[in-house]
C-alpha cells in the first residue's frame, strides 16, 4: 500500500513545487511582517476557498482522461479564446516576477556584482538551456526534494522563533488600514496568488495527465483527491509558517522588507539563521534558490505547453511546427516579454511582484467559473462530479473572488484618491 501511494506521488507535488514561490517566501513573509498575524484569517480563508478549482484538475483528468484545455474547447471556443486571453495578460508579469525574486536570491548567496535585470537575463538563459536539453526532469525530482527541506526547515524557524520571542511593543505595531490604498493594494495582490493563480489547476491537469499515461494501473479517484490534498494543504501549512515567521521575528522592529530583490533575500535567509543559527545559512541559501529557480523553470515550461494545444486548437489553420518547434518560440517571447518587464521595473522587485499578483486575482473569478462549469458537465460521469458540499463550496468560493475583485476595482476607480 504505502509503495503504491509513492508511486502515486507526482502531480500534487508538482502543484506544491509551482505554488512555493512568491507567494510564499514573499507575500507572506511581508504580511507577518507589516501586519502580524491580522492577516492569518485571511490567507487561510483564500486557501480554503480556492481548493474547489484545483481539486477539479485532477477530478477531471480522472473522469475522461483528458486535460482541461480540451475541457474549455469542449465548452466553446469563445470559453478556451477567454482562457487565452487571460493567459497572455497574466503570464509575461508571472515570468518577470519569479525570475526578479530568484534573480534576487542569487545576487544575495553569490555575491556577484551584477543588476537585478541582467542576473534575470543570465537565469532566463540557463532555464532555456535547461528545458531544451530536456533536463527538466532531474531538476522536477531534485525540487520535490529541497521543497521537503525549505518545508522542514521552516517549521524548525518557526519553533525557534516561537521559543525565542518577547512579545511586540504595542506602539510599534502597524494595523490594517481599510481606508489606506496602500494595504488594499498589497491585500489584493496577497490574495491573488494565496496559493497560487487558479491557471495553475490547467497546469496541474496536464501533469496529472501525463502521470496517468506512465501508470499501467490507474488510480482511484480517492487515491488522486488523497495525493492532491497532501500537496494543497501542505502548501497551506508553509505559507502559515512564512507569516508566522515573518509576525515573529520582523513585526514590530525597526526592519522594513525592502522592495529590491537583493536586499529582501539577504532579510529573508537572516531570518532563518537568525532562529536556527549560522550553521543553516548554506542550507537555506540553497533551498530557497533552488525552490524559486525550480519556480522559474516550472513557470517557463507550463506557458508554452499550455499555448501550443490552445493555439492549435483555435486557430488550426495556422502553420504547423514540430511540438518542441513551437514550445521553443514561445519560450523566447516569453523571455523576451519578461525581461522588458523587468528592465521597466528596475530593481523593484516588490512593484512586479504586486502587479503579477493583482492581474491574477482580478482574473481569477473567470477562471474559478470556467472550472466549475467543465467539472459539472456531462462529459464527466455523475459519480465523479462534485458532491453538493463542494459545489456550495465552490459557489461559495466563487463569491468571495467575484465580491473581493469588485470592490477592488470600486477601489482604484473610486475609492482611491
Amino acid at each position: 500500500m504505502t509503495r503504491r501511494f509513492f508511486k502515486l506521488l507526482g502531480p500534487g507535488l508538482l502543484y506544491a513545487g509551482a505554488a512555493i514561490g512568491v507567494s510564499h517566501l514573499v507575500q507572506s513573509t511581508r504580511a507577518g511582517a507589516d501586519f502580524g498575524f491580522e492577516l492569518m484569517g485571511i490567507l487561510l480563508l483564500a486557501n480554503i476557498l480556492k481548493y474547489p478549482f484545483f481539486e477539479m484538475a485532477g477530478r477531471y483528468v480522472y473522469a475522461t482522461g483528458d486535460n482541461l484545455i480540451n475541457a474549455y474547447h469542449d465548452k466553446g471556443k469563445w470559453v478556451l479564446g477567454l482562457f487565452l486571453a487571460l493567459t497572455v495578460l497574466t503570464m509575461f508579469p508571472i515570468q518577470a516576477a519569479v525570475t526578479m525574486v530568484t534573480a534576487g536570491l542569487a545576487i544575495n548567496i553569490t555575491g556577484i556584482s551584477l543588476s537585478p535585470f541582467w542576473m534575470c537575463g543570465v537565469l532566463m538563459s540557463i532555464t532555456l538551456v535547461v528545458l531544451i536539453i530536456g533536463r527538466f526532469k532531474l531538476l522536477d525530482n531534485m525540487m520535490k526534494f529541497v521543497i521537503i527541506l525549505l518545508t522542514l526547515s521552516t517549521l524548525v524557524a518557526v519553533i525557534a522563533a516561537m521559543m525565542n520571542h518577547h512579545g511586540f511593543d504595542p506602539e510599534s505595531i502597524k494595523l490594517f488600514d481599510y481606508n489606506n490604498k496602500v494595504h488594499i493594494y498589497f491585500l489584493i495582490a496577497f490574495i491573488g496568488w494565496m496559493p497560487a493563480p487558479i491557471d495553475v489547476a490547467v497546469w496541474s491537469s496536464l501533469w496529472s495527465q501525463a502521470k496517468n499515461n506512465t501508470m499501467e494501473d490507474k488510480p482511484s479517484l480517492r487515491e488522486v483527491l488523497l495525493e492532491f490534498r497532501i500537496g494543497y494543504y501542505g502548501t497551506m501549512i508553509v505559507a502559515a509558517a512564512f507569516l508566522t515567521l515573518g509576525a515573529l521575528v520582523m513585526h514590530g522592529s525597526d526592519e522594513a522588507l525592502s522592495a529590491n530583490g537583493a536586499v529582501f533575500s539577504g532579510q529573508l535567509i537572516s531570518m532563518y539563521t537568525r532562529n536556527i543559527g549560522l550553521w543553516a545559512y548554506p542550507v537555506i541559501a540553497l533551498a530557497a534558490f533552488t525552490t524559486m529557480f525550480s519556480t522559474t523553470i516550472t513557470v517557463m515550461d507550463a506557458y508554452p505547453r499550455v499555448l501550443v494545444p490552445t493555439l492549435s486548437l483555435l486557430f488550426p489553420k495556422l502553420p504547423v511546427m514540430k511540438q518542441k518547434s513551437s514550445e521553443l518560440f514561445w519560450m523566447l517571447v516569453l523571455s523576451a516579454g519578461g525581461l522588458i518587464l523587468i528592465y521597466q521595473a528596475g530593481s523593484s522587485m516588490r512593484f512586479m511582484v504586486d502587479l503579477a499578483t493583482s492581474l491574477s486575482f482580478v482574473t481569477a473569478p473567470v477562471l474559478a467559473y470556467l472550472n466549475y462549469r467543465v467539472i459539472n458537465s456531462s462529459k464527466v460521469p455523475v459519480e465523479s462530479r462534485q458532491g453538493i458540499v463542494l459545489r456550495v463550496w465552490s459557489w461559495a468560493g466563487m463569491l468571495f473572488l467575484t465580491g473581493f475583485t469588485l470592490f477592488y476595482l470600486w477601489w482604484v476607480f473610486f475609492g482611491a484618491r
